[in-house]
Order: C-alpha cells, then sequence, then structure tokens
C-alpha cells in the first residue's frame, strides 16, 4: 500500500537534507528505499544493478536536495522520476554495451526495450501512488477477475460508485504508455541523468 506524504512532510524534509542531516537521510530512504528498489527492478529486471540504483538515486538526493521543485509533485513523485530517469539510463548502457559486444540486436529493439521497461516501471508508480479506494477496485477487477457489480459488493459501494473508481484508475493507467519517455527532453531541472 502506497504511503501517502503529506507536501508539508516533504518541505520539512528538503530542509532537513539540505542541512545535511544525516538522520533525515535514514528517514527518507525508510520511506522510499522499496519504492526506488521495485521501481528499479522493474525497469533492469536484475536485483544488482537495482541496488546500484538504488545507491545512485539516494547518493544523488543527498548531494542535490534542493533539485525538488514541489511546484512539480510531490517528494514521491520526484524519487519516483530519479529513479525511472536512472533506471533507463543504466538499461540504454547496459544493452548498447551488450550490443557492441555481441553485434545482436538493433538501436530500434533497443529503444523498444527501454519503451516496455519505462512504461511498466510507470504503470506501477501510477497503482501505487493512487488513493487506496480507486487501487482497491482495480486489484479486484484485475488480480480478482470481479466485475464492476462484484467489485461494488466487495467494497461495500453502488455499482456507479464502482465504475467510477473502475473508470478512473483505468484512465491513470492508461496515461503511463502515453506521456514521453523519461530523458527524452523532460521539463524542468529532472531532465538530467544524476
Amino acid at each position: 500500500m502506497a504511503m501517502e506524504t503529506p507536501p508539508r512532510w516533504d518541505r520539512k524534509m528538503q530542509q532537513r537534507l539540505a542541512a545535511g542531516e544525516a538522520a533525515a537521510l535514514g528517514e527518507f530512504y525508510d520511506r522510499f528505499a522499496s519504492l526506488v528498489h521495485s521501481l528499479a527492478h522493474r525497469v533492469l529486471d536484475d536485483d544488482d544493478a537495482a541496488d546500484q540504483v538504488t545507491r545512485e538515486v539516494f547518493g544523488y538526493i543527498w548531494e542535490n536536495p534542493d533539485d525538488y521543485d514541489p511546484k512539480q509533485g510531490n517528494m514521491r513523485s520526484w524519487v519516483a522520476r530519479l529513479t525511472q530517469r536512472q533506471a533507463v539510463h543504466r538499461l540504454r548502457q547496459a544493452e548498447a554495451t551488450a550490443y557492441a559486444e555481441t553485434g545482436q540486436g538493433s538501436a530500434e529493439e533497443l529503444e523498444q526495450k527501454v519503451r516496455r521497461a519505462h512504461v511498466a516501471a510507470r504503470a506501477e508508480h501510477i497503482v501505487t501512488s493512487m488513493p487506496a479506494p480507486l487501487r482497491a477496485a482495480l486489484e479486484l477487477a484485475y488480480f480478482q477477475r470481479r466485475d464492476y457489480r462484484q467489485t461494488a459488493a466487495d467494497l461495500g459501494v453502488t455499482e456507479d460508485e464502482a465504475r467510477r473508481r473502475l473508470r478512473l484508475g483505468l484512465q491513470l493507467l492508461s496515461s503511463a504508455n502515453t506521456r514521453p519517455l523519461e530523458g527524452s527532453s523532460p521539463p524542468g531541472g529532472y531532465g538530467r541523468t544524476l
């Protein structure tokens, strides 16, 4: 279940990190390490590479806490964007190295693989970030194969409310495939590779 991060917590945490408070980094790590590692693993499909990306992301945050801009979203979203960007960058490097060594594959295949990994990681982030009622409805419909009537009964809501939750959840998920690939030309300071 996603942990909600209130904006006040975000601002306070950024101030603590900027002040170099080591305990703040520990608290920040405890809150977001599983998110970072799971997103990196989703893109890279490799525990060691996901561990490395996790270290790189938290190292970057420790050194650059002022790069967080609350106008661009909450801290959780910032961490997810940093993670996706770094994981995609690492995947591109690994695939390019493999291509150079073996000569198998093509630039188009590499970009397709990167795109699929990016979409999967973005979809996972969307699901874990969405409000619990939407996530519960989607989980019932997808994993337990419930229709909207059964979902309504399981959740104790009206059928109209169940349909609304499912529709909104699916609309949010559909954005995973329509956003530009991270690293192509994102806005603001979030476009740099770590």
